[in-house]
């Protein structure tokens, strides 16, 4: 498979048009994998994989808050029955929900049985929802090819380090093979598995995401290399994730600071000169449901997913992602009538508070992010164009 390098790819709202159709299918409408798509579309992950494999100095999956988005917190852990069920819950009341996910709050391939049952059961319940796993790589070649089989077409794996040196630095131990190894021999193994595993699912023709946790202070002289390596390697997408503070890690107990917003966005923009990047994560729950941004995880408790009546219908889901499709393209087609610069226009910078469907329709006291538009008056027309100049994130 050849992968999408454009900086348009997974970033900007043409990025359709410069994949292969295969690839577009799998894309269009995933709104991790497309930004435009993240607007309109929604996502889920269910939370039954609770055992890892590696220990990272800065995840403590021990602790919850409902309010709280870090990968690896969940609220409750299901078994393959039922997250199947809370999928179909989940399909009906947010029918534009299209992908669902396993990234924990473990790790799914420390948990096989568990994860494979529960895409065997999603798989043969609802066939149109795309599947996807998140995983730290180190068991993956193991299961690429069981992965394959499920059709699990998108694979995320988290890589932190391009050299062992870095990577003794946030894993103190692995446990692989039935044994326990430590410092760099823990380091070395990880890596070549990883590695191992983003050929593989090349190899096999499925996308792969690149997640990387950003530690100023550990890894930032290794990521650009680490992402040139995977573009290289046909990874589809490189997202460069802040390092959160959370409670009780070993990086928190050793002091170690997250990224100023200035530093995420400088080795964001050093990347993207070469590699699709990955600028609308929101790093979410390993139980999150939801737009991103907006999960509404509380609403299907185990307590509350039991009092549903439950009935799939998936032409009904189908019409209403085919509304969808229709306001996606007059979004496109409002974009492209807009799109002109002259000289002569006069420019304003605009920022605007969204929570979703590129709407303005968010207050501004509970913002995340705001969007800076580039806006530009036609003064002989009296015509307006809004260009999407950059994002701009307020941190935790």
């Amino acid at each position: 498979m050849s992968g999408c390098h454009s900086k348009q790819c997974g970033v900007g709202s043409d990025e359709l048009s410069f994949l292969p159709e295969s690839v577009r299918k799998k894309v269009e409408n995933h709104p991790c994998y497309s930004q435009e798509a993240h607007y309109f579309y929604a996502r889920m992950h269910v939370a039954v994989a609770p055992a890892c494999n590696i220990q990272c100095n800065y995840c403590n999956r021990k602790y919850d808050c409902a309010n709280e988005s870090r990968p690896g917190v969940v609220s409750e852990l299901l078994t393959p029955e039922e997250a199947a069920k809370k999928v179909l819950a989940v399909a009906m009341e947010i029918p534009q929900m299209t992908v669902v996910g396993i990234a924990g709050p473990g790790d799914p391939l420390a948990n096989p049985d568990k994860t494979f049952k529960t895409f065997e059961l999603i798989k043969e319940k609802a066939p149109d929802i795309k599947l996807c796993l998140s995983t730290n790589g180190l068991n993956l070649l193991d299961y690429v090819d069981r992965i394959k089989e499920l059709n699990v077409d998108h694979v995320t794996i988290t890589i932190n380090a391009i050299s062992p040196e870095t990577a003794s630095k946030i894993y103190p131990w692995i446990f692989y093979n039935h044994k326990r190894y430590k410092g760099i021999d823990a380091a070395k193994i990880l890596l070549e598995r990883q590695y191992e595993g983003l050929k593989a699912c090349v190899e096999r023709n499925i996308l792969v995401k690149i997640n990387t946790v950003f530690v100023p202070e550990i890894n930032g002289e290794d990521i650009e290399e680490l992402s040139k390596k995977v573009k290289n390697m046909s990874a589809f997408l490189h997202n460069i994730m802040p390092y959160v503070e959370g409670d009780g890690t070993a990086f928190q107990k050793m002091g170690i600071k997250p990224p100023t917003p200035y530093q995420l966005k400088e080795i964001q923009e050093k990347i993207e000169n070469y590699m699709s990047l990955m600028r609308h994560c929101r790093q979410c729950r390993a139980d999150a449901v939801g737009l991103l941004g907006e999960d509404r995880g509380q609403e299907f408790t185990k307590d509350k997913i039991s009092k549903f009546e439950i009935r799939y219908d998936p032409e009904f889901r189908k019409a209403i992602h085919g509304e969808i499709e229709k306001e996606r393209e007059k979004v496109r087609k409002a974009r492209e009538m807009l799109r002109f610069q002259e000289e002569g226009d006069k420019k304003v910078l605009v920022a605007v508070a969204s929570k979703g469907n590129m709407l303005v329709n968010e207050h501004f006291g509970t913002a995340k992010e705001f969007l800076i538009y580039d806006k530009r008056y036609k003064v002989y027309t009296s015509q307006e164009s809004y260009t999407l100049l950059s994002r701009f994130y307020i941190l935790p």
